[in-house]
Order: structure tokens, then sequence, then C-alpha cells
């Protein structure tokens, strides 16, 4: 194999296991964000985004078997990050209102983080010739930015004109 398709694979494999590390740091903190929000639109957009992420990993963990690796024990410090300054807006908003409209640009931050990371990744598939691949990371990026739409609705119609009253 030549060098730089090589290093390209690598690439590739590292991007992989730092969104299988942050699906599972998602699925670890959307119970809990779900918990504590008071809004049913919400509360069924982030149930729905759970069941969509176990979909998301499962799709990861296919693709990894393809490539001959195993995803986990990988730490995405960057999802960590994200979900810490999340787990700061649970505990410093009281008002649930205001608390809803906070969840939500804290999980706005994580769609736009993983949309980053599978562009990315569907980009290296596509170029060391892994269509399939390719294929299935698109349909995980359309399904981010469709639950970014859905949160960006939530707040606009009902979510910020509660925190404001």
């Amino acid at each position: 194999m030549p060098k730089q398709r090589e290093s390209l694979q690598k690439l590739y494999v590292e991007q992989l296991k730092d969104l299988h590390s942050a699906e599972e740091q998602i699925l670890d903190a959307l119970p809990e964000m779900t918990k504590k929000t008071k809004h049913a639109e919400l509360k069924r957009a982030f149930q729905e985004h759970f069941q969509q992420t176990e979909q998301q990993k499962q799709r990861l963990e296919r693709i990894g078997q393809e490539v001959g690796e195993d995803l986990s024990g990988h730490e995405c410090k960057g999802m960590k990050g994200l979900i810490e300054e999340g787990e700061e807006v649970m505990t410093e908003f009281a008002d649930s209102d205001v608390l809803d409209a906070a969840l939500i640009s804290a999980a706005q931050r994580v769609e736009h983080y993983e949309m980053a990371g599978y562009g990315c990744a569907r980009t290296y598939a596509e170029m060391l010739g892994l269509q399939e691949h390719a294929e299935l990371l698109q349909r995980t990026l359309d399904e981010e930015g469709e639950t970014d739409h859905k949160l960006t609705d939530l707040t606009e119609s009902i979510v910020n004109v509660d925190a404001l009253k």
C-alpha cells in the first residue's frame, strides 16, 4: 500500500475511533438531559436521538469490523469537554424553561462537532475507495443535520419563547 494511502487509512481509523467514543459519551449523557428537560417536545427529541445514536454507534462498529479494527477504548476529548459544559449548564440554571434553552444550546454544539467528524470520515472513506462506508457515514451525517434543525425549530418556536416568560 502506498505510504500516503496507509497514512490516510490510519487517520480514517482514528477518526472512526473518535466518533465511536463520542457516540458512547452521548449515550451516557442523553438520559440525564432527557430527565432534566421540562418541555415534552424536547424530551421526545432527546429520546428519539438516543435511539438514533444507538444505530449510529452500530454503524460505526460495522465499519470498524470491516476494516479489521476495534473502535473501543479511545476517549474523544472534544466530546468529553462538550458534555462537561452541558453538565455545568444543568447545575447552573434552576429555572426549567431557561435550562431547556441551555440544554438545546449544549446539544447543538454536540451535533455540530459530530457533523464535522462525520464529514471528515466520509471524505476519507471516499478517498480510500470505501464507498459503502462513505454512504453509511453520510446517512449519519444527514441524521445529525436533521437533529440540529429539529432542535433549532424547537428553540425558536417554543423553548426560547417560554424562557422569556
